[in-house]
Order: structure tokens, then sequence, then C-alpha cells
């Protein structure tokens, strides 16, 4: 035999058993005014003044009493034995309230309050029958018609939901019975034009969304979907929570609504829906009875791969085994933190339907849960052995009886409402007890003292509004554990303080979804890693975004960055470009290797440039040396020597007297040495002209031609370079964006069309030597030097063109490298390209350096 099916058929055995009890008894007790037929159970205790207690022990299934109301026979069940002792709690915690109060010699003295407990099993209409029980004091009968003797009515505690609050009102507000729902807050009770004597002891939930809203932000939920009661409730929190989504970047995946009754096929819709969604992260919030109809169909359909988040309205073990309860399991749960009620566990444990025969609801929580019989006549006898003695409720598993759910707390708190109320009214009006009893119409006159009293304690409110609660909210945050063997419970992992004080959760006390092997996460898109930046994608939502690199010379340094930060002036981006580097102070220095190879240049060829003045000084008497003015000679290369060495102002750290000396200096020096090029050309021109009979022009042969040339050439540099020096002369500058990673020191040409024009007029120099070379190439001379002038012009020209547009495309340090090498390559192809050949002859071939050679040639 299977065990669950026969647990679940004796629990609706013992429903129907217990109506029969109750039915059987009744009919002993016939009165005039009864109707015939199943009425809800009830248990009293007397007292001077008598509070109602509306509850919701079993189920009642009635697809017909919706069309027909009372009608027809009802279809009774039962739900799990565990669910019905939660719900028992509700009836107990009232008890205990009620008993507690009559111990308290301060609160409503010589004064005994006394209840009456009805059932509603969670059903509308049977929640307007408990009211016409309530007001006739026995059965259903005639309205306006007391068929029973009742003490003094004062107030009733009922409504689990808000639906079954209405439905009490329907019947309560007609006679203005004051009626304090335990249920959770639902702001369809707050219009006090339909509802104008409700209570409501939930409280408003009014930072609930910002609760979830740090859920997400510590998860890193960004993408999240959302199943909510379609109704004023659900879209209420929508709102609130949606502004407060927005301003926090997150996003929402999906929103479902929930009916609150599910059409064929709607519910697998809705399921298929959720499950279907790129959202790993599930948000349910509405209404008790909206979300047991969402538990049946997710509990029906299954639901997988998703976190599911909610709040202690969904109560989803309420009707469910224990085999379905694991698909729950990992659940997170916001709750209100409750209070711990003293005394409440010893209360609860103590309760035996032998010590309280009477305790109709008692005795059959008592057969339910241990599976006996109590009476020796049940019908049942052959199924079921009699309840062993000794046996408490504290044997149960999985009860947690020190903590106080929400629901229970309210009850708690709604006894003790009333109890203070009634103990400021009766002090304001000074009533002795026996007038007290003789008046019927106490229950009206307490609407006043309800609204201004203080639950659980005697303060009063100064702005005596109706309404939910509006103390400080701080949320427990629960997860459903559920375990073989029927285990489950429910594990506080954290906290929401109120005000912004803080959020506390401990993630290693969370059970996850048995899908996931660790933190779910819920993104529309995967996070974009330091170095990138968020670019939403178009038409859709903020998270939902791609990645892309940051721009040249800008970082991200954190992860879903949504722009990239530009780094400072003094620091610059690493490859990854996920941090900025400070930069390193740069210049062509001597001692990296490009600046010493440049310095070792410029020495070795200024040396090289002295050794030949050198055999040129020591061979002057030779034909080859005197041939070409040897005093021209003698000036050139002094004047190279001087560009070599002026190359070395270019290297090392800059300064201002640098960058003013090493363009001037380096525009003279160049000019005296072409200038000589051109004068020594313009020499072998002028005295082959002059060789011929009658000439005129050897009155211009002689140095004082030649040296006049280079002076006036030099001063027209000069004249130049005095102009950018007094115009826009260079000066030092300090380059943070030439070469990334470096602060170049460097110096700035100051005006750009004096440093061409500079350069020009070497150009213009150069080309006049170089056609004037040219055109003297083939002169018949012994030592005829033109062709060599013609290729040392012809190398300069070449890498001085060559140098302008590598210079205009280069930066830093290496600019200045740039200049030094066409300095250096000039210089040498002219030192090179003249006196090789020279030294050549007179140190390698001296047999050709002589005079007979000379007169050998010129004589043939």
């Amino acid at each position: 035999m299977d065990l669950g099916k026969l647990r679940l058929n004796f629990s609706q055995l013992l429903v129907f058993l217990f109506l029969q009890f109750c039915v059987s008894e009744y009919h002993m007790q016939k009165s005039p005014c009864y109707i015939e037929r199943a009425y809800s159970p009830t248990y009293k205790k007397e007292g001077d003044l008598v509070i109602g207690g509306f509850f919701s022990l079993f189920l009642k299934i009635d697809d017909q009493m919706h069309r027909s109301a009372f009608k027809t026979s009802p279809i009774w069940t039962a739900i799990e034995p565990k669910s019905m002792l939660k719900l028992y709690q509700h009836l107990v915690i009232f008890q205990f309230a009620v008993d507690e109060i009559n111990r308290n010699p301060h609160l409503l003295p010589n004064i005994t309050l006394g209840y009456q407990l009805l059932n509603n099993f969670l059903h509308n209409h049977l929640a307007v029958e408990s009211s016409l029980i309530w007001l006739s004091g026995r059965g259903p009968t005639i309205p306006n018609y007391n068929c029973g003797r009742q003490n003094n009515p004062v107030a009733v505690i009922g409504g689990m939901s808000a639906t079954l609050s209405m439905a009490m009102a329907t019947i309560l507000k007609l006679y203005k019975v004051p009626q304090v729902a335990y249920g959770l807050y639902d702001l369809l009770l707050t219009d006090k034009v339909e509802y104008p004597y409700i209570y409501q002891m939930g409280n408003r939930e009014s930072t609930l969304h910002l609760a979830f809203i740090q859920l997400m932000l510590h998860f890193g939920w960004t993408w999240v979907g959302l199943v909510l009661s379609d109704n004023m409730k659900g879209e209420n929190f929508f709102s609130d929570l949606k502004d407060e989504m927005d301003r926090n970047g997150l996003c929402v995946a999906f929103k479902e609504r929930v009916p609150p009754n599910f059409r064929a096929g709607e519910g697998f819709q809705l399921s298929s829906r959720i499950i279907a969604s790129s959202s790993n992260v599930i948000f349910i919030y509405g209404d008790t009875d909206s979300l047991q109809e969402l538990s049946t169909v997710l509990l029906l359909y299954g639901i997988y791969g998703k976190m599911l988040i909610t709040t202690s309205s969904w109560d989803f073990p309420f009707d469910s085994n224990f085999e379905l309860l694991a698909d729950f399991h990992g659940t997170i749960l916001f709750s209100k933190t409750q209070m711990e009620i003293p005394g409440f566990t010893d209360f609860f444990r103590s309760l035996n339907p032998s010590m309280n025969p009477e305790d109709i609801f008692l005795k059959t929580i008592w057969e339910a849960v241990f599976d006996c019989r109590l009476s020796e006549k049940s019908q049942v006898e052959m199924l079921y052995s009699l309840c062993p003695e000794g046996v408490s409720l504290s044997d149960t598993i999985s009860i947690n009886f020190d903590r106080i759910m929400e629901r229970s707390s309210n009850v708690y708190k709604a006894v003790y409402l009333v109890a203070h109320a009634l103990h400021e009214m009766l002090q304001s009006e000074a009533k002795e007890i026996s007038e007290l009893r003789r008046n019927p119409d106490v229950s009206w006159k307490l609407h006043h003292f309800l609204k201004c009293t203080n639950p659980v304690s005697s303060s009063n409110d100064e702005s005596c509004r109706d309404g939910g609660r509006t103390a400080a909210e701080t949320y427990d945050i629960l997860n459903f554990k559920s375990f073989p063997g029927q285990i489950d419970t429910l594990v506080k992992v954290g906290e929401m303080m109120p005000h912004g004080q803080g959020f506390r959760i401990h993630e290693e006390y969370i059970d996850w979804p048995e899908d996931f092997l660790q933190t779910p996460t819920s993104r529309c898109s995967l996070s974009c890693s330091p170095g990138f930046k968020k670019t939403v994608r178009e038409r859709q939502p903020i998270c939902c975004f791609d990645c892309t690199p940051c721009p040249e010379g800008q970082i991200s340094n954190q992860t879903d960055e949504e722009q990239c930060l530009q780094c400072p002036e003094n620091q610059y981006p690493r490859k990854e470009r996920d941090q900025c580097l400070p930069k390193t102070v740069t210049f062509l220095a001597y001692e990296e290797p490009l600046g010493m190879t440049l310095a070792c240049a410029a020495l070795c060829f200024s040396i090289l440039t002295a050794l030949v003045l050198g055999i040129f000084v020591k061979h002057r008497h030779t034909p080859i040396v005197k041939a070409n003015n040897r005093s021209l000679s003698y000036t050139l290369l002094v004047s190279l020597s001087f560009c070599f060495l002026c190359s070395l102002l270019f290297l090392g750290r800059p300064n201002t007297a640098t960058c003013l000396l090493r363009q001037i200096t380096f525009a003279i020096v160049f000019t005296v040495a072409i200038a000589s090029i051109l004068a020594k050309t313009f020499t072998v021109v002028l005295a082959f002209k002059a060789t011929k009979p009658g000439s005129k022009l050897r009155r211009w042969i002689g140095s004082t031609t030649s040296y006049s040339l280079i002076l006036i050439c030099t001063l027209i540099q000069m004249c130049l370079c005095g102009i950018w020096l007094g115009t826009y002369p260079p000066f030092l500058e300090i380059d943070i964006y030439a070469e990334p990673g470096f602060i170049v020191i460097q110096c700035n040409e100051g005006s750009i069309l004096t440093f061409y024009f500079v350069l020009g007029y070497m150009a213009l120099l150069a080309l006049g030597s170089f056609t004037m070379a040219f055109l003297a190439r083939n002169l018949p001379d012994t030592f005829n030097e033109a062709k060599f002038l013609t290729f040392s012009m012809l190398v300069f020209c070449s890498v001085w063109i060559s140098f302008l547009p590598t210079y205009q495309s280069t930066k830093g340090k290496t600019m200045v490298a740039v200049e030094v090498f066409s300095i250096l390559a000039s210089s040498a192809g002219i030192l090179i390209c003249i006196f090789a050949p020279k030294c050549y002859v007179i140190l390698l071939r001296s047999d050709r350096n002589s005079p007979e050679i000379v007169k050998k040639k010129t004589n043939p």
C-alpha cells in the first residue's frame, strides 16, 4: 500500500468525520431557526468579553459552490499534516495571547476575555457563513436573530488573505463589528468606503522593493524576471521596483501576471514562458491567493534552471507533498523580522487533547499528525490504532516552535491590539463590569480606540490613522531547504536593516537550487572586463550591451564601465588599457644605444676630418693639394669638423641654451661648408675661363674672391638666423603626446617657416654648387675635382631631400635622431666624396702626386 496516499486519504477521512461530529452534535441541540446543513465547526471559551477568531485550518474544494452558493453539498479535502500544523499555529497563538492577557493584572483587570474559534476552510463562502455564526451565536441562522447565548462579542480577528477578509466584511460591516485582519497588508482593504471597519496588522512593505534591489546588486543579478499578482498590489510593487531598478541600472527580462484563477492551458503557458526566459533569477510577489494559484501551477508543470526569490506572502509548501517540495529547494524568501514570544514554545508543547477534550481542532490535528485515533468508537479503528500516551507536538519533525512567522505574529499583536483598545475605552468611560455586561453595543464604540492604539503596548498613536502599520521595516532573508526524509526548513541567511542602516548576507549558509553548482548568474550580457566599455545595443534595455575596447589614450579600470577614462597628462594607458602608468621622461640621451652610436659617429668623423686636415697640411706643397686652392680645402675641412661636432648639441637633455644654439650653429657651420664647396667650384670654372687669351677674369682669380663669396653667403645665413631669433626663436618644450608612455623633453623649432627658410637657403647654395660642379666636371685639368664636388653635392642633396618627409613624419626623440643622422650623413658624404680620392693619392699613390706627372699631363 502507498503510505503517501494512505496518509492523504486518512486526512480526508478525518475531516469528514470531524464535520460529521460537528453536525451530529448540533443536531442534538436544534433551535427553531436552524437550517439543516453542514456548517463551519466552532470552538468556544467563555469570558466577560468575547473575541472571534476566524482561521483557515483545512481546505474545502467545491467548484460548484462558486456557481450555486450553498445549494449543493461541498467536497471536503485535507492538506499535509505538517502544513495543517503550521496553520494550527495561528489558533494556538490566539489562545496563548488571550490566556496571557487574562493573567496580566494591569491589562483589563477584573475582566476575562473569551473567544470563539471558527474555521473558514480558505473558502470565501464559508467565511460568510462563519460571520453569520458569529453574529447569531450558534450555527447558521436567519440574520438579525440571535438563536443562542453570546456574551458581549467585541471584535473579530481573522482573514488570512484579503479575499477572506472582504468576504467576512460583507456581513460584519453591517453591524459595525471591528475586524482585525492578520494577513499580509493589502491595498484593497484600505478603501474605507467599502471596508470601513477593517484594521490590518500587516506592515505596508514600503521598502520591500529596496530589499530586492540590494539582493540583486549584491549578487550582480542585472537581468531578472518578475511574476506578479494581477491586481493593484502587484502593479504598485512593480512601479516602485521598476523605478529603483532603473536608477541602479537593472533590467526586467520579462513580466508575467498571475490571474486569480487560471483557465485551461494558461498555467502551462505561464510555466513555459518562465522556463524559456533568458533570466536565471525570477522574483515572485503578490497576494496570498494569486500566489497559491501559482504554487499549484509550478508544482504541476515544474520549473527548471531558475532561482526563485519571493516573500513570505507565498507559502508554497502550504498544499504540497514532500516529493514536490524539492522543486523549491534553494528558494530565497524575504520575511519581516518577527518577534519571539516568551513562553509560547512551552505552551505549544503542553497541548494535549486529553487535557482539553472540547477543543475539536486540536483533536483533529492530533489524529492527522500522528496517524492515530483518539476515540475507541472511531469509525477508522479498523485501520488505525489508538494514539500512544506521552507524545506531544514537539515530537513532530522540522517544526521550529521558537520562530513565529509573520501571520502568527500578526495574530498575537491583533489580540493585544483589541485588548489595549478595550482597556483604553473602559478607562475613558469608567464603566463597571456589570454595566458592561448589560450593554450589547461595545463593539461599535471600539473603532476610535483601535485606530489610536499601538499593538503589544499601551502607547497611543497621536496620528490616529488607520491602515497598515508603519513601523520601521527590517527584513530577514530566509533560504528554503528541503531534504530527503520529509525534512524542510527555513534558514536565516541575512537581513536588511531599516532606513539604509545595512544589508548583510551570509553566502556560506545558502543552499542554491540543484540546477546551480555555484552562485547563480543572471545577466543579459557578459560583463565587460577592464579595458572595455559597455555599448548599449540599439532598441534593447541597458543591461543588453556589447563590449568595445577603450579608445587610444583611455582606460577602464573596473568591470562594466559605461565610459572610458582619460589618463592624466603625466600618465599613459598600458597595452590592456585597464590602468594608467606614469610616463617616463625621455630625450635622446648619450647613455642609450642610439644616442651613444650617433655621438661616437660624430666624434669619429670629426677626428677623421682632423686627420685629413693634418694630411693636407703636411702635404701642402704637393701638386694635388695646391691644385684646387688649398686654403679653401682647409676652410672646408675645418667647417666639416665643426659640422660633425655641432650634432652633439642635439644629444643629451635639452635646455634653453642648447635649443637656441644647435639649429643656429648647424645652419651657420653648414653654410660655411657649402659656401666653401661653391667657392671651390667657382674657382675651377673661373680658372678655366681665365686661361683664355685676353680674358678679363684673371683679376678675380685669388683667395680674396673665394673668401668674399664664403663671407657673403655666411652673412646672408646669419641674417636669416638673426630674424629667426628675433621673431620666434626655438624654445624648450615638454611633449606629453609625441610618444606613448613617455614625456619627451625636446626643443621646439619656434618659427617653422623661418626654419625652412634656413634649410632652403642651404639647399639653394648646394644646388648652385651642384650645377656648377656638374658643368665643370669634364674640363681638362690634371687634378680636376669637379667630378668629386658633383658627387658630394649629389649625396648632400639626396640626404636632405629624404630628411624633409622623414622629419615631418616622426615625433619626439626620433625626430632629433633623424636630424642628427642627416647632419652626419651629409657631412660624411662631402668628406668622403671630395677628400677620399685625394688622400688615396697622397698616401698610397705618391708617384702620381709629383711635378713630373703634372708636366707630363700638361705637355703630352
